[in-house]
Formats: structure tokens, sequence, C-alpha cells
């Protein structure tokens, strides 16, 4: 066994390229993983910078613009997208979620008379005892869901000035990362280990399909909040704005958060429409719009994406969310991604195939 092992290592390990690389990753494992809460910010900001690059090159480099200038519009650009979003999305969010939280007492009120007229419908299938059961259940949830939320009020209360420092700082930092690149890059090389050639061989491979990735799921986001709200404007659903948002930010986890998702939808449109053919109009068109994402939308933003497994995402998605929570669930493909490219990378004497 200890001499399987060693050889092993010898294989996998000899190589001083393998150690390079396997340093890099370990460092940064370590870092976000211990540290994550204290480099927070600045990971954002990275983000931020690496996504901002984009369109800064395509000004530079096609139209010819100045660096400086085109950074300037750019940079001005986001600015004035982050105020929009912070003084005109983020109160209609917050109004429409009190709003949502004032009436779901109503609507657990509503519920509560419409299952218990189950039993005598099929009264060989439900009893009346059962759905007491459920129906205790279901508050006593409710009531840890309130107490939790308003503990989650206090401490974002707390947090307050903690955040207002980080949407200082996040800015101020994304412009200096952007205006100072090659200089930051240069100063960032000499702590990485001489032996890198195999790491940046896999940055190299990965820098542009992640960069696609981002790329295209933002754009995802938007489409599809902005396609979700028109058809519930369409409509009157209530709380479009938030619901819409909701249904955006699940193209997050595949396969998973559609359904997950829908079913808060369902639930608003059959309390506010019953069963009137409105609500299955908007639910039909709902439907619609989740397939056109995913068989139009997607391969159309993603074709470039490196091809994975439903069930690596899947695993991916689970692991990294774990890992680091909604960040992680963020990146789980271009980590995923990531994690592939490297065993594809690292030198062995045998062939190595990764599916």
């Amino acid at each position: 066994m200890l001499e399987m092992l060693k050889t092993w290592y010898n294989r996998r390990f000899s190589d001083p390229q393998a150690m390079g690389l396997f340093a890099i990753l370990l460092f940064g494992f370590i870092s976000i993983y211990f540290f994550s809460d204290l480099i927070a910010p600045l990971l954002i900001a990275i983000v931020i910078a690496y996504l901002l690059e984009w369109p800064i090159r395509i000004l530079t480099e096609k139209l010819k613009f100045p660096r400086i200038l085109a950074i300037i519009l750019i940079f001005g650009g986001f600015i004035s997208l982050t105020l929009l979003i912070f003084f005109v999305l983020l109160p209609h969010l917050l109004t429409q979620t009190v709003s949502l939280l004032g009436d779901l007492p109503r609507m657990f009120n509503r519920l509560h008379d419409w299952v218990f007229t189950l039993p005598e419908s099929y009264p060989e299938l439900i009893d009346y005892q059962m759905v007491g059961s459920l129906f205790t259940t279901v508050r006593e949830k409710i009531l840890t869901f309130g107490e939790s939320a308003v503990k989650l009020s206090i401490s974002s209360l707390i947090n307050m000035v903690t955040l207002g420092i980080y949407v200082f700082l996040v800015p101020l930092m994304v412009f200096f990362m952007i205006k100072d690149k090659k200089e930051l890059i240069n100063s960032l090389s000499r702590f990485l280990p001489r032996n890198r050639t195999l790491a940046s061989k896999v940055w190299r491979e990965m820098q542009q399909q992640i960069a696609n990735y981002i790329r295209g799921k933002l754009i995802e986001i938007l489409v599809v909040t902005a396609v979700t709200y028109l058809i519930f404007m369409i409509f009157g659903l209530n709380y479009p704005l938030l619901l819409s948002v909701a249904v955006g930010i699940s193209v997050l986890v595949p396969y998973v958060g559609a359904v997950i998702v829908t079913i808060p939808v369902a639930l608003v449109a059959v309390f506010q429409f019953g069963d009137h053919s409105t609500f299955w109009y908007i639910m039909a068109a709902y439907v619609i719009s989740q397939l056109l994402d995913g068989n139009l939308l997607v391969p159309l933003l993603f074709s470039e994406a490196v091809n994975l497994h439903p069930l690596t995402i899947i695993v991916a998605v689970l692991i990294f969310g774990g890992l680091w929570g909604f960040w992680g669930v963020f990146f789980a493909i271009p980590l995923a991604t990531l994690v592939k490219a490297v065993i594809n990378a690292w030198p062995s004497n045998e062939e190595t195939i990764i599916t």
C-alpha cells in the first residue's frame, strides 16, 4: 500500500510545474475558504474589474479609443447602473417584499379553508386529523421563519455600516484595478512560483471560457428577468418585480432553480386568480419562457462554454455552494471547468480521459 502511494506521488508530483500549479491552487483555496469574509470586497472587485475589461478592450482595440477615455466611459456607466439598482430597483423590491409578507396570513387562511374541504371530497384519501397535523407543522415553520426574519433584520441593521464601507471601497478598488492593470499584474507575479508554466497554460485555456460564462450568465439573468416581468405585468400578477427577479436569479442554479422558483409563482397566481383561465394563461406563458430560455437562449449564450455532464454541474453546485454560499453557486460551473482543465493538464505517465 505504501509503495503504491509512493508510486502515485512520484507520478503526479515529481514535475516542478505540477508542484507550482498545486501551490497556487492550494493557496487560493485556503485564502478563500478561511478568509472569505475578510477578502470578500477584494474578490467582488476583481470579478467586476474582470467583467469591465471586456467592453474596455472593445473600445480600445476596435474603436481605437484611448484607454483612459474607455475606462472613464465604462466605469461611469457601471457607477450609473449601480446607482439605478440601489435607488430605483431595490426600493421597489423591498416594497413588494413587505407587501407579500403582509399578505401571507390571508393566503394562509385561504389555503387552510381550501385544504379542510378536501376530506369531504376525498374521504378515502384524506382525513381531518391528517390535515390538522399538516397545518400545525406549517404554522410552526412559519413562526420559526418569522423569528429568523426578525433576527436577520436586526443583524442587517447592524451590518449597514459595513455595507456602506463596501459600497464605497469596491468601486474604488475596481477603478484602480482597471486603470493600473499591468502594474498590478507585474507586482503580483513576483509572489507566484517560478515554475508556473503549467499554471499559465491552464489559465490561458480557462480565462476566455470563464469570461464567456460570466458574461453569458449575467445576460441570461437580465433577459429572463425582463421577459418574466413583462409576462407578469401583462396579466396583472401581484409582486411582478419581486417574482421576476427571483426567476432571473434562479438561473444560477441549473435545473433545480427553475423548479424551485416555479412554486411561489404558481402559489401567488392561484391565490390571486384561483382556477380562472388567467391563472392557466400566466403559467402557460411562464413555462414557454422557461423552455425558450433553456432551448434557445442558453445555447446561444454558452456556445463556447465547456461541455459538462448535468450530474457534474449539479454536484459542483452542491459542493461549491456549500463551501462559499451564493458566490459558490454563481461560479460553480467555472470552478468545475477549472477542475476539469487542471486534471486534463496535470502531467502523468498515463493517459487520462475526462468526460
